[in-house]
């Protein structure tokens, strides 16, 4: 297996965290969940009171981070913040809708796009994201667009949170609201790349999605473009 870049982009909830983790494990390659960068920004601008419209504050911001991830012994990613692990606190519903703001604006995409394309610059990656495989990756090797019905995404992600820390109708509400103003952004929105293999996991295991994929990355490999 060639030291492939591969992107996973799509909606939240449609499984990409879970397939692209899997999907890594199975290749041997380093799993990047890019969302958790803008999450680490926005979670920044909260602590310091920038304000999402702040363009010239969030450009002196991410001037003055130094954000990445940190490998654990157990080969987990953990992100983190001028030396402080901030994994935990980036995931709760308010960091989550204030990242996609952020992540429309100009300083904060220009800052990450950097920071992303050399954590992919070696190869054998499997980059999850929104804009992979159309702004941060245009050549990356294979690209994949993950979606589903937004009742199971929904739920997914309900599943996910902190029980009690938010009902479902408010999780399908806040997601659609990100879907909208990620697909209807100026910069980067969120939408499949020409070439990228669509898959609607509305049905399928995660398991069934890593099978998909390893089946299309072996057709690459075997009929390369």
């Amino acid at each position: 297996m060639k030291r492939y870049v591969i992107t996973i982009d799509g909606p939240a909830g449609a499984g990409k965290t879970t397939v692209s983790r899997r999907l890594a494990n199975r290749l041997g390659f380093t799993y990047i969940d890019t969302g958790a960068l803008y999450r680490g920004v926005a979670y920044e601008a909260k602590m310091r009171g920038i304000q999402q419209e702040d363009d010239s504050g969030l450009e002196a911001l991410c001037r003055s981070l130094d954000i990445g991830f940190a490998r654990q012994d157990d080969n987990a990613l953990r992100l983190v913040s001028g030396g402080v692990d901030i994994t935990e606190q980036i995931r709760t519903p308010e960091i989550t809708m204030l990242a996609s703001a952020v992540s429309a604006r100009a300083p904060v995409r220009s800052f990450l796009l950097e920071v992303q394309r050399q954590m992919g610059e070696g190869g054998a990656v499997v980059l999850e994201g929104r804009d992979m495989g159309t702004v941060v990756f245009p050549e990356a090797d294979m690209k994949f667009f993950l979606t589903a019905d937004p009742e199971v995404r929904a739920i997914r992600r309900y599943r996910e949170l902190t029980p009690g820390s938010q009902a479902l109708e408010d999780v399908a509400r806040d997601m659609l609201r990100r879907d909208e103003d990620d697909s209807r952004r100026e910069i980067a929105p969120l939408k499949p790349a020409a070439d990228a293999v669509r898959i609607d996991a509305t049905h399928l295991s995660a398991d069934d999605v890593v099978d998909k994929m390893l089946c299309h990355i072996r057709r690459h490999e075997e009929h390369p473009v």
